[in-house]
């Protein structure tokens, strides 16, 4: 078994005001993999619907799509696809009919019928990004000959 940490890359602060205002980096990793012998597991950190380092829009649909995008860099980044998530953790700033709605018809978009994670969705007080609606973690079994 080995293990490689994947650290975030650009911005070391990520956009996060707080550690940018400090000069200061972020103190965890993108994505951690563990190789198996006869597969690899990745843990993808939370991705939020940021590109280039602004949250991309200011709906729950807008910033879900830009969340498995993010996803989607890392997984193809390691040899993988969202195929290949296992299970995903989802928080979001509210849970009301409409934002669920978004949420699954989202996830929709990019997960074949029959073949979606196991999941958690969950509301939370707020994000380390003002305005953020959405974050998303993800586990992944990747086959070894990848």
């Amino acid at each position: 078994m080995s293990t490689t940490f994947f650290p975030v890359t650009g911005d070391p602060s990520q956009g996060i005001s707080a550690l940018r205002q400090a000069s200061t980096g972020v103190a965890y990793s993108d994505c951690v993999r563990v190789d198996l012998s006869d597969h690899s597991l990745l843990f993808i950190s939370g991705k939020m619907g940021v590109a280039e380092g602004e949250l991309v829009g200011d709906t729950m649909t807008a910033q879900a799509r830009q969340v498995f995008e993010n996803l989607k860099t890392v997984l193809v980044i390691q040899g993988g696809s969202l195929d290949h998530i296992v299970r995903l953790r989802i928080y979001v700033a509210q849970i009301d009919p409409e934002s669920i709605r978004e949420v699954h018809a989202v996830r929709a978009e990019y997960f074949k019928p029959g073949r979606f994670p196991a999941s958690t969705l969950v509301q939370v007080a707020g994000f380390v990004r003002e305005a953020g609606l959405i974050e998303m973690e993800a586990d992944v079994v990747l086959p070894r000959d990848r």
